[in-house]
């Protein structure tokens, strides 16, 4: 009863009032103000536990299989929002860190206040990503589209950021790590998934799960053909032989063919990965320049990202899979949720839901959902 209360009074307030007022910036000055809001709460002992208490009060605790694990909630926060500043080089952002700056906005806060967050992606070395407007929105749909073009501190410095602060992460939490888009040679490209694994392991920063990001659609030179069979298989087993035990999964993209999706299906088992996120962002030209693409997310995605899933479902039974199917792509009521939840599918992940439902988009859509079974 408190909790279904505590989420009307809240979706009315954020729909009539906070929405409103921060539609009326530009989607990018709206993302960086929420980020500098973040980078002043995240060392806030007040803010920090207010956060807890709100999520305490708002998020009923639902265990949630994922291949061997047991999340405490079905919805988790994609990639994409808690990934930190861009630097040019290690050097630099190495030094921020020495500095005390936050390099990571949201690291404390988010988790804190919406439960399971995947942080990233983070490639071995640091990108700045694309330069001018890179974020847009897309109310007649509920869509977003970025082309954030992987900004990253880069691995180590986000592995050393975290390490300092260990005592302070959450039980539960993910980090997606992607390939370099330069680096385009196989051998060096396993190097490059090994070693920002490995930057995070020797510091003692343990996720509850990683992901593998074989999808970027969002940089110039974001490398082709990663979503192959045998492509995909080595670099999985790459990822899982120096992670392991900790489970890995895979995100991949929307409108391949059957036949890529089943290699996908086999290669990742094969590989001993444990989940298949499904999808990433659907590429398509940017608002600004219709030469350059910009990934779309939110209710534009969803009838591709439910396609894919609704394919990947079926090979999976097929086949006689064991991996699980995490959906990721239109999450923003909880008829979404429950189409998901229908073809089988435990855990998804949302992005766009943050924008249009506010930060206590994942309590307010399950609650619905549980609500309506």
């Amino acid at each position: 009863m408190i909790r279904g209360l505590a989420l009307n009074l809240y979706e009315r307030l954020y729909s009539s009032v906070i929405r409103p007022h921060l539609f009326k910036m530009t989607a990018q000055d709206a993302h960086e103000w929420a980020l500098n809001q973040l980078t002043r709460t995240d060392d806030s002992f007040l803010a920090v536990k207010f956060a807890k208490l709100t999520q305490q009060l708002t998020f009923a605790r639902q265990l949630t299989p994922v291949g061997k694990l047991q999340l405490k909630y079905p919805l988790i926060l994609a990639a994409g929002f808690v990934k930190g500043m861009g630097f040019a080089s290690e050097e630099e952002a190495l030094k921020a860190v020495n500095q005390g700056i936050n390099i990571i906005p949201g690291w404390h806060m988010m988790p804190s206040l919406v439960g399971l967050v995947e942080y990233g992606s983070f490639t071995r070395y640091p990108r700045l990503g694309n330069a001018g407007t890179v974020i847009w929105r897309h109310p007649e749909d509920m869509s977003t589209q970025n082309r954030f073009g992987l900004k990253n501190p880069g691995a180590v410095a986000a592995a050393e950021f975290l390490g300092q602060r260990l005592n302070k992460l959450p039980p539960q939490y993910g980090i997606n790590i992607a390939i370099s888009p330069s680096v385009d040679d196989e051998s060096e490209e396993i190097a490059d998934i090994q070693e920002a694994a490995m930057a995070f392991l020797s510091r003692n920063v343990y996720p509850t799960w990683f992901t593998l990001n074989i999808s970027c659609p969002n940089t110039e030179d974001d490398p082709s053909g990663h979503q192959t069979h045998g492509k995909t298989m080595r670099l999985v087993k790459a990822l899982v032989e120096i992670v392991d035990p900790i489970p890995v999964w895979v995100k991949i993209s929307p409108r391949l063919s059957e036949e890529q999706y089943v290699a996908l299906i086999e290669a990742t088992e094969l590989a001993g990965g444990e989940a298949i996120i499904a999808t990433n962002t659907l590429p398509m030209p940017a608002p600004n320049d219709p030469h350059l693409m910009a990934g779309v997310g939110g209710g534009c995605l969803y009838p591709y990202a439910i396609d894919t899933v609704k394919i990947l479902m079926e090979k999976k039974q097929m086949l006689g899979a064991k991996i699980d199917i995490i959906a990721c792509g239109g999450i923003l009521s909880h008829e979404q949720y429950s189409a998901y939840s229908q073809l089988g599918v435990k855990a998804m992940q949302y992005w766009s839901a943050l924008v249009y439902l506010g930060p206590l988009a994942a309590a307010l859509i399950s609650h619905k959902a549980n609500r309506n079974i």
